[in-house]
């Protein structure tokens, strides 16, 4: 079974029909004893970087996901999900992260000369063969939404990146912590992959 943290954030439902759509078992849960007796665990999420820290202290998300990391449970967290595992983002100063990996998010630069934010398909490059792309050919498309991006303190964890007026860090695993700033329920196959391969993680 793999659980999605329910903490009202935007885009649970969609990573849950992906999943169903794969044959899994799913619960959305905000549920301690659940997440943590889970096989996989997802932290899906669009929204405020501030907004969604303080909801994760409110519902007392925060403690149990970093003893969800600790016990070795599979860990994936989308878009924001990404986000908010490290310590902080220029779009809440002050607000600390889960800091669970080291590293910031800031903001894509305003006078790229690009759209911000960032919406739309954008091809990976693999910098460090990941799990979660095992059978995905390098330059394979993406879907993106995001205004923010990740600069992760040890490139070693980072498994693919993008260029959208800056080298961004797109997906990242350590140990049993992945992440994406894409949406693999948004990607088409691809995506599809990535999950499949997130999953095949959680049978180990």
């Amino acid at each position: 079974m793999i659980a999605i943290i329910d903490y009202d954030a935007g885009n649970i439902k969609s990573v849950e029909k992906a999943l169903l759509f794969l044959g899994e078992d799913v619960v959305i849960t905000r549920d301690a004893e659940t997440i943590l007796y889970a096989d996989g665990v997802i932290l899906p999420g669009v929204g405020a970087f501030g907004d969604a820290m303080n909801k994760l202290h409110t519902y007392g998300l925060a403690e149990v996901i970093r003893k969800c990391v600790g016990k070795g449970i599979p860990f994936l967290g989308i878009c924001l999900g990404l986000q908010l595992l490290f310590e902080s983002s220029e779009e809440s100063p002050g607000v600390e992260g889960l800091h669970i990996l080291d590293g910031k998010i800031v903001r894509i630069p305003a006078d790229c000369g690009l759209k911000v934010p960032h919406i739309g398909w954008n091809d990976l490059r693999f910098p460090n063969r990941g799990r979660l792309f095992e059978g995905i050919p390098e330059k394979s498309y993406v879907y993106f939404v995001h205004s923010y991006y990740l600069q992760a303190a040890d490139e070693s964890i980072v498994t693919a990146t993008t260029e959208y007026g800056a080298h961004i860090h797109a997906s990242v695993e350590k140990g049993n912590v992945f992440a994406c700033q894409f949406h693999p329920e948004k990607s088409s196959d691809v995506g599809m992959q990535i999950l499949r391969n997130f999953i095949r993680v959680t049978k180990e």
